[in-house]
């Protein structure tokens, strides 16, 4: 047979396979551990919500039917919720399959997109899919979106523009004021993707949310929100996207049929009236990122303030060295190299007692790597 690489599509040479936080399971195999703690893919320590863990076990048997293609309900429940008609949403496997629809939806081959630099990869891979090139632009000395270059980096074989808002993987958020000149600067033929996987834990008073602005009647606007982080359902794969009729009518001919499972829809809408577990998230959130900057500050370490569930810190050692040492003792962090920050790791916020095993790994690796 002809060589493989001779057949598929050129541009898959230029994609980086997306690597995941390593899973606790792998860990406990490897280095023969029983007690490991995550604390890499900045899932919610709390767990699922438990109306959604109800939700789910009263429709197990149900799972021999195909779930609704139109995702009917929860488009109802989140159009409350959000202020908005249902026409306005499309659901997806996670937001990340939203992201690979605008993709599909609007990138030609040799057409570019812009996105900060660090910020989340899968905006990469989606454009990259498609035959598409992407313009990174560095993120500021704060750690947040440079929106003046991002605007200034705009030209004509612009089609998508990437604001994550807050920002992974450093956790910084960009005004209201600087998203208002920002915008003023976009040509309308390029979409605004605004991704808003954290904005539920945003507590910066000077934030805006994409939705603001979608609201006002702008038409090149997409706000894209998930179930995974706050809502604690990463493993059911919900996520959805706000936009004009007209654009999600657009979107919508590129997703595939039945794309949202039948649980992971209940779950969704089940965990949409849990307000008390999103409080009890938010608390639990806010009280360890007090505690993870106070230790930080005692050991001198530098960390980008966060409006997310993790944190950005340098460690001033290898990160790549700081994570094998961390594994050894059962926490599982992330490395900062990937993002172009080799002394840097991404750590999410766990509950107290996670917290705190996480500084006492910390300084055992401290300890070992300077």
């Amino acid at each position: 047979m002809e060589e493989i690489s001779k057949l598929t599509r050129q541009t898959l040479a230029r994609i980086k396979p997306y690597v995941p936080g390593k899973p606790i399971e792998e860990v406990q195999r490897e280095y023969g551990l029983k007690d490991v703690i995550k604390l890499a893919s900045n899932e919610n320590p709390l767990g699922p919500s438990p109306k959604a863990q109800e939700a789910l076990a009263l429709n197990l048997g149900k799972v021999n039917i195909y779930p609704d293609g139109s995702c009917y309900h929860l488009k109802e429940d989140l159009a409350r919720h959000v202020g908005l008609d249902p026409d306005n949403l499309i659901i997806g496997n996670g937001s990340d399959e939203v992201l690979k629809l605008l993709s599909e939806t609007f990138i030609n081959e040799g057409d570019e997109a812009i996105m900060a630099d660090p910020s989340f990869s899968e905006y990469d891979f989606c454009v990259t899919l498609m035959g598409g090139n992407m313009v990174k632009v560095p993120v500021n000395e704060k750690f947040a979106l440079d929106l003046e270059a991002m605007a200034a980096a705009i030209n004509e074989k612009t089609k998508l523009v990437f604001v994550c808002n807050p920002n992974n993987p450093t956790g910084a958020v960009v005004s209201g004021a600087e998203l208002d000149a920002f915008l003023a600067k976009v040509p309308e033929n390029v979409v605004v993707v605004f991704d808003e996987a954290y904005f539920e834990y945003v507590d910066d008073p000077g934030y805006r949310s994409g939705l603001d602005y979608l609201k006002e009647g702008r038409g090149n606007v997409v706000v894209l929100r998930t179930f995974s982080k706050i809502y604690g359902l990463s493993g059911l794969r919900v996520g959805y996207g706000m936009a004009q009729p007209e654009l999600i009518r657009w979107i919508s001919r590129t997703r595939e049929p039945f794309n949202v499972n039948s649980l992971a829809q209940l779950g969704a809408r089940a965990a949409l009236t849990d307000q008390e577990f999103l409080t009890k998230s938010r608390h639990v959130n806010n009280e360890g990122k007090a505690y993870l900057y106070q230790e930080f500050q005692a050991r001198n370490l530098k960390y980008v303030p966060t409006n997310a569930n993790f944190i950005f810190v340098d460690l001033g050692v290898d990160s790549k060295k700081a994570f094998e040492s961390m594994l050894r003792q059962g926490v599982i962090i992330r490395t900062g190299d990937i993002f172009g920050y080799p002394t840097f790791i991404r750590v999410t916020v766990g509950t107290e007692a996670e917290n705190r095993r996480f500084i006492a790994a910390l300084d055992q690796t401290l300890k070992e790597l300077r």
